[in-house]
């Protein structure tokens, strides 16, 4: 049977399972629609969390972009698994002990400001824009090339799906459904990584066929030394070396650490269980979930590197198996033929490369350059949706969140009931969908580094704003609104210009410090707190009854 068949089969099943898990967990009250009433146990909400955090970047992109950057691509990796290490050891506990249901909750009463809560309820929902949008971009990705639809019918179909579970469900809809939806992508991941991997090296656990000698098949010797060869022989930099400066590596892997411990999608799924002991649970058991997909990731970016240019190099173009004409079909692989030769020159050499291959599509094209089965190239389809859409509901649900609670209930409308702030809530999913929509159509960059920009600005914006707010009860609101804007808007603005302004100066030369827009968000977190603790010295210090509670969320309890 075809691909498409399996792949319709694969969708409709999962869809079907998501959309049922809605109905099943519908909610009717602002507590279950926010937090889930606060039941959900520790290793569901760790499964929840790790699908929420796996988007469309992690499943899709991430090991895409590792496969061109070689060992530059592991900044992903040590950033976006630190920090959950962070997440666990600094906020999870005590934000779950504040008892509150967004971040800008957190923010407007810890620091005793309306203004305070506001700017959080602007940074959270550019943040979740940023990201959702990566997300959508994603689903259309999938739906384009395996359903052989239009990626706007794509995407279309993404936010139709993702908000009727969100709308009907809330949290509690979302949380059950993305524990699904990560036992649909992990083994969607997994399965075509380990036929690959017995495939290429004999090794059924693709950590170690990593490391392993490739078969005679694929030439023999080491994957990664053959990996090298091929790759200098073309011309482009060998996979193994690293062609970004050493601070430019730091200042991105501490961006995305940072970044991930400040996401308001993120951290919100740790005021969904029943104790405080329980949010460093779900922290660890999300760590041990995400692992799994992220040590895996390296080798499937080797695998689908070494593949690809085995596959295509030199090769006839009219001899092309049926996947590459599938894939040209959506633009996202495009071959012009510069000397009329009939042939495929692949090389690192912009003046005579002849092919050109999105980084998003190497994960999902793996499986078929590798002739494996089609219902596990099927299987993979299904398994991005699952995490561009597990993903995206969360987004949706944060965006929802700081309009209906944070803006309305807590600053604006204090007098509307709990049925009016839940219709509120669902009509911003509805338009913060339509925005999405139209930013998934017309992105503005490969998926994984759509999202970096958004770790760059949570890290620049809530990370410093919280970790003071835990820790230091001298933190007023003057400097965490000023520590605030200032990161914000000095991230933001250096990443419009440098990606979207004037693009033609993105190099290292004209970067500040040589610091690329994808790690700028750790120099606008250093910004923050040196904005926020100069602005707090000069200016009174926070109530009595602000600082005891700053000293109670600190204090250890049983429960």
């Amino acid at each position: 049977m075809s691909v498409q068949f399996w792949t319709f089969f694969f969708v409709i099943l999962t869809f079907g399972l998501y959309i049922g898990i809605a109905i099943w967990s519908r909610v009717r009250s602002t507590q279950d629609f926010y937090v889930a009433g606060k039941h959900v146990p520790p290793i569901a909400n760790g499964m929840a969390t790790a699908a929420d955090w796996m988007s469309a970047a992690s499943f899709i992109s991430m090991a895409g972009l590792i496969s061109f950057l070689g060992r530059d691509g592991a900044f992903y990796l040590m950033g976006w698994t630190g920090g959950y290490v962070l997440l666990a050891l600094l906020l999870a506990p005590y934000l779950r002990k504040f008892g509150k249901y967004t971040v800008p909750d957190f923010i407007g009463d810890r620091y005793y400001s309306q203004t305070a809560r506001l700017t959080a309820v602007f940074c959270a929902i550019v943040i979740s824009f940023v990201y959702v949008c990566g997300q959508m971009q994603g689903a259309g990705i999938v739906f384009s090339r395996f359903l052989e639809v239009d990626i706007v019918y794509g995407v279309m179909i993404g936010m139709a799906i993702v908000f009727f579970y969100a709308v009907l469900g809330g949290m509690k809809g979302i949380t059950y459904t993305q524990v699904a939806q990560y036992c649909v992508l992990i083994f969607a991941f997994m399965a075509p990584a380990i036929f690959i991997s017995i495939l290429m090296t004999g090794q059924a656990i693709p950590q170690i066929g990593f490391g392993s000698q490739l078969t005679d098949a694929f030439g023999g010797g080491y994957l990664l030394d053959r990996l090298d060869g091929l790759s200098e022989q073309l011309g482009f930099p060998a996979y193994t070396e690293g062609q970004r400066s050493m601070q430019d590596m730091f200042f991105i892997t501490a961006a995305l650490m940072i970044g991930t411990a400040g996401l308001p999608h993120v951290i919100i799924r740790f005021f969904t269980v029943p104790h405080v002991r329980d949010a460093r649970k779900s922290a660890g058991y999300a760590l041990i979930f995400i692992a799994i997909l992220y040590t895996t990731a390296p080798a499937v970016a080797a695998f689908a590197r070494t593949n690809l240019i085995n596959t295509v190099d030199n090769v006839e173009y009219s001899a092309m198996p049926e996947w590459f004409n599938k894939w040209e079909a959506t633009g996202l692989i495009t071959f012009e033929d510069r000397n009329a030769d009939g042939l495929i020159q692949y090389t690192g050499d912009a003046a005579t490369n002849e092919l050109d291959v999105n980084r998003d599509i190497m994960v999902l094209a793996n499986p078929e350059i590798a002739e494996l089965p089609n219902w596990v190239v099927a299987l993979v389809a299904a398994g991005g949706l699952a995490a561009a859409l597990s993903t995206a509901a969360g987004l949706l649900l944060v965006i929802s969140s700081a309009v209906s609670h944070d803006l309305l209930k807590r600053a604006y409308m204090p007098e509307i009931s709990e049925k009016e702030e839940l219709l509120f809530a669902r009509m911003s999913i509805f338009m913060a969908v339509l925005v999405a929509g139209y930013f998934g159509i017309n992105p503005p960059a490969y998926v994984a580094q759509v999202v970096a920009f958004a770790f760059g600005l949570a890290a620049a914006s809530f990370f410093p704003a919280i970790v003071m707010g835990i820790f230091q009860r001298r933190m007023n609101r003057h400097g965490a609104v000023a520590g605030m804007i200032a990161g914000f808007s000095f991230t933001a603005l250096y990443i419009i210009y440098f990606r979207f302004i004037n693009p033609a100066v993105d190099n290292a030369d004209n970067w500040l410090f040589g610091i690329s827009p994808e790690g700028i968000g750790s120099l606008g977190a250093l910004l923050n707190l040196l904005v926020a603790w100069t602005i707090c010295r000069f200016t009174p210090e926070p109530p009595a009854e602000v600082q005891a509670l700053v000293a109670d969320i600190r204090r250890p309890e049983v429960d």
